[in-house]
């Protein structure tokens, strides 16, 4: 039988998995992300912790497909990785280096790319060639999926919808230096920002008034019929449609998988961006469907081993 690793590096762990050819997860497992002297451990960690999961395991090295990555930055078709602060790396060519470190074959990609290759493959997307992997958390995230494969870019930034320009008023600059963008409305600050504004506009009572702001608590409040909450989504559901029209217009998907931690507050984000989604779109593509993610943290390492397993 077959195998495939899939490995997927945070700030803070690295999640790995062992899956057979059917994406079954015969054992997952995680390791510190060890940051200091900008990384240098982490290639020799994960390396020592997939031969010891070989050895423990008595495989071959005939059995093993390979090892699928998910890094945080800019990762090339070549597996080159730009640049990923939040580890500390700089430019490196990941798949050549782990593979010298394994002699195993080594396929690498963008986190958010390699996770909406899982979710196409075992998740919300399954069953379709062509999706889009949208996640709304403290940004928003993107990975595209075209006849079952990734959609790097030439320099690995493919799927960055989260700096569409999507509002000329906006005079707060987004994370990446621009004004207007995607994310500074459909993420899980966005949504914070959207209601602070709203609040300050108005001395309308509201229990978002009590209490520090969060994503979730805005979508309860609005489940509880406060007015202004049910404002706030409204004009949330507004900005998230009107940005996934212009997703949907460029790659008409069959279907857009929605994950991250806004995700959570359920089919109810459907009903809130159908309508600026249908005012915006290409009329060909008004018909492309919406669901949630379904693999949470598995993703990675589900759509890491794809990329080795089916190359």
């Amino acid at each position: 039988m077959m195998y495939a690793f899939g490995v997927d590096i945070g700030g803070t762990t690295v999640k790995m998995g062992l899956l057979d050819y059917e994406g079954n997860i015969e054992e997952s497992w995680e390791i510190p992300t060890r940051t200091e002297n900008n990384g240098e451990n982490i290639l020799p960690d994960i390396a020592a912790s997939i031969k010891a999961k070989i050895e423990e395991r008595g495989f071959t090295k005939e059995s093993i497909a390979g090892v699928g990555v998910g890094a945080p930055g800019a990762v090339d078709s070549n597996g080159i990785i730009y640049q990923a602060v939040n580890i500390g790396w700089g430019r490196k060519n990941l798949q050549e280096e782990l593979e010298g470190l394994l002699d195993l074959p080594v396929k690498a990609g963008n986190d958010a790319n390699v996770a909406a290759l899982g979710e196409a493959w075992k998740g919300g997307g399954r069953g379709h060639n062509d999706m889009l992997m949208v996640t709304l958390g403290t940004g928003v995230g993107g990975g595209i999926i075209i006849g079952g494969k990734i959609v790097n870019g030439v320099a690995g930034s493919g799927g960055e919808i989260g700096h569409i320009h999507i509002e000329d008023n906006e005079t707060k600059r987004c994370g990446c230096g621009n004004k207007g963008c995607f994310e500074q409305y459909a993420s899980a600050t966005g949504i914070v920002l959207l209601a602070s504004r709203i609040l300050g506009a108005t001395e309308k009572d509201s229990v978002l008034r009590r209490g520090q702001l969060s994503s979730k608590g805005i979508f309860d409040a609005a489940k509880a019929g406060d007015e202004l909450a049910i404002e706030v989504t409204r004009k949330y559901g507004y900005y998230l449609g009107k940005g996934l029209a212009t997703c949907a217009t460029i790659l008409n998907p069959e279907v857009i998988v929605i994950g991250g931690g806004v995700s959570k507050c359920g089919t109810i984000i459907f009903d809130l961006l159908r309508p600026s989604f249908e005012e915006y779109v290409f009329e060909g593509c008004r018909d492309t469907e919406f669901a949630l993610a379904q693999l949470g943290n598995d993703a990675g390492i589900c759509g890491a081993a794809k990329m080795v397993i089916d190359p």
